[in-house]
């Protein structure tokens, strides 16, 4: 199975959830994904954050939700080799430092930014954790991708800060865009009306049964399950309302 050692900088490595309440969410990901919440340490230190394993691997991270103006969501984050020289870029080219570098005790270092478009980003710089242990697979993260209606400013702002290369992909007459880190793909962009956002994907095993699982846990199907070329694709949102997709990978 694909357990990660190590990301390439420009690689998104991590996704965590801030939820309005912890111990649901450790349920509802707990029954729909197969994940057990292991908290980080004492709630006064860690602010009630913890990870999602995965056959005791870490898979993702949760957390409170900080900003309650918002709906909860799903924050992607992209491996880097250094916070500030990146934060830097990210000015420089017309994005957004939202927070700026932090230790996150000895595990990394993050920042939060919003690209040109408005869609909101971390970055993680690596000391202890690496990220996610676990990906591609039955209960793990897969992919990222960008939801924007500004397609050309995103594409020029993350060849610029990541190095990704645009690779344009048609979709059965929609432009989609691989965003390519040498030869491998790390994430993608579908041009689309409405408020900007980076949405991720988990791998499951049938995706069917997960949405009706999720619907049956009280949260909802937002798209039902439909083939598309990598796979059978749909999204859902737990209940207190943050969406994901899930996907059954075509072999």
């Amino acid at each position: 199975m694909p357990e990660m050692t190590k990301y390439e900088p420009g690689t998104p490595s991590w996704v965590d959830l801030g939820a309005p309440d912890i111990d649901s969410a450790a349920r509802f990901y707990g029954d729909l994904l197969g994940w057990t919440f292991v908290s980080a340490g004492p709630v006064e230190e860690t602010g009630g954050y913890g990870m999602f394993t995965l056959r005791g691997k870490n898979v993702a991270g949760l957390g409170p939700q900080m900003d309650q103006s918002q709906p909860p969501y799903w924050s992607t984050y992209v491996s880097v080799a250094d916070v500030e020289a990146t934060l830097a870029r990210v000015e420089v080219d017309g994005g957004k430092i939202l927070m700026e570098a932090m230790d996150v005790f000895q595990a990394g270092r993050m920042a939060i930014i919003a690209d040109p478009t408005g869609a909101q980003l971390s970055l993680w710089q690596p000391k202890e954790m690496i990220g996610a242990d676990v990906v591609n697979e039955p209960g793990a993260f897969c992919w990222a991708e960008l939801n924007t209606s500004d397609a050309h400013a995103a594409r020029n702002f993350y060849e610029r800060v990541f190095g990704w290369k645009p690779s344009p992909v048609d979709m059965g007459g929609i432009e989609y865009t691989l965003f390519m880190l040498g030869d491998k793909q790390v994430a993608g962009l579908l041009p689309m009306d409405g408020p900007p956002r980076w949405n991720i994907t988990f791998a499951v095993a049938d995706s069917d049964a997960t949405a009706a699982k999720a619907k049956e846990l009280g949260g909802a199907v937002i798209e039902e399950p439909q083939d598309i070329p990598v796979g059978r694709f749909a999204i859902v949102a737990d209940p207190s309302g943050a969406k994901f997709g899930v996907i059954k990978l075509a072999e």
